[in-house]
């Protein structure tokens, strides 16, 4: 537990905070992405910073894997809370510790609540690929 926060909600505001990015990037406004997470977040939060600026900083090589692993779709075709979803179960495959089991199951948590259940077993199916496709574990 994080300042009374489970990593399952703070992967919800990770989410949400992608989110607003994905927004303000269609509409060409600027932002600091350290002001979007305090807007979401009391306190400073390393796992809320990990993912969303991890998720920034990895996001053309997620879409390009994402593209890969989706059958007859593409990341940009999924609405902007659904890529924020898929890309930080995809960043937390890739590039954390977080077991690929967890990952997956919170990713599919976010995109029960969020999403309907087509696009919730797209990213199922997408982050099963990428887990046994990409992962040596």
């Amino acid at each position: 537990m994080f300042m009374g926060k489970t990593r399952s909600e703070l992967r919800e505001i990770a989410s949400k905070v992608l989110y607003e990015t994905y927004i303000l990037d269609n509409a060409k406004i600027k932002y600091d992405i350290n002001n979007l997470i305090k807007e979401e977040l009391e306190i400073e939060n390393d796992f809320v910073n990990l993912l969303v600026k991890g998720v920034r900083e990895k996001q053309e090589e997620i879409i390009v894997l994402a593209n890969k692993y989706l059958i007859d779709w593409e990341i940009s075709r999924l609405s902007k809370i659904d890529k924020a979803i898929l890309s930080i179960g995809i960043y937390e495959l890739l590039y954390t510790d977080t077991p690929a089991i967890v990952a997956i199951n919170e990713a599919l948590l976010l995109s029960h609540k969020y999403s309907d259940e087509k696009v919730t077993k797209m990213i199922n199916a997408c982050l099963d690929r990428i887990y046994k496709e990409e992962t040596k574990e």
